[in-house]
């Protein structure tokens, strides 16, 4: 005997045996023909002498959901009350995925001309970009702090913050500029000895810059420094690579009466 079923509550006697009192109720929600057998009963641990009722749901549709109606006991009553009746989704019932916000679905590439995606006042990825006070919390002295802030920080009101710093360096040293890929892994140097690499500015500079070379995969990309591909600018090619020189040209001593004869 395990531990859950030690622990497992023991239904109320008189709410268990209340199925009719149940299944009248569930009736009264829906018709005959979309209820099923009554398929057992289900102790609550929140609530003491309430019950729940399970039944066999036969909507269409609806294969592998169950119908739950939950009845309770009041403190030395012999009557039962029903509290709830509601569909419920079981073990190999079809349900929708769960919820995700539209916000944490985007993706790179999802933007459209004109879509908007605006950024919470909150996130932590931002800090305002002044570094005196408090962030205010008026909405006219922010507004007017946001304005100063346009003025002194050449209109920019939040910059990035450590932790979305750290964030984004994670994310490009993890994805295609890495150099964990298999194009870096068979580079045969690194980018923080290429020539095109153009290093970004402030704490970012120290582990990543931007490829400058209009014939590589990662032109226009951040790169890490210990990124590297087949166009680094000092590559050179081995012996048994290079251009096999031409044969020089056969000297051509047919005559113009040569070819008449032909």
């Amino acid at each position: 005997m395990t531990t859950s079923t030690l622990l497992r509550p023991q239904p109320d006697s008189v709410a268990a045996r209340a199925v009719a009192v149940a299944r009248t109720a569930l009736l009264e929600e829906t018709s005959a023909a979309e209820v099923g057998e009554h398929l057992g009963v289900e102790a609550e641990t929140e609530a003491e002498r309430t019950v729940t009722h399970v039944f066999e749901c036969r909507r269409p549709g609806y294969v592998g959901w169950r119908w739950a109606v939950t009845v309770v006991r009041a403190y030395r009553q012999k009557e039962v009350t029903v509290t709830e009746v509601v569909l419920v989704p079981g073990a190999e019932a079809i349900t929708a995925p769960p919820w995700v916000p539209y916000r944490d679905r985007v993706r790179p590439g999802d933007m459209s001309p004109g879509d908007l995606l605006p950024v919470d006042d909150d996130d932590p990825r931002l800090v305002p970009a002044y570094s005196f006070g408090d962030d205010p919390l008026d909405p006219d002295d922010k507004a007017q702090v946001r304005d100063v802030a346009r003025e002194l920080y050449a209109g920019r009101v939040r910059v990035l913050s450590p932790e979305g710093r750290d964030i984004a360096a994670q994310r490009w040293y993890d994805g295609d500029g890495g150099p964990d890929t298999p194009l870096a892994q068979a580079a045969p140097q690194q980018c923080h000895t290429c020539g095109f690499l153009v290093r970004l500015s402030g704490p970012l500079g120290r582990d990543f810059g931007v490829c400058a070379n209009g014939v590589a995969n990662d032109d226009r990309t951040v790169v890490a420094l210990g990124h590297g591909c087949g166009a680094h600018s000092e590559v050179q090619l081995a012996k048994k690579h290079e251009p096999q020189p031409l044969p020089d040209h056969v000297l051509d001593t047919t005559a113009q009466d040569d070819l008449e004869r032909f």
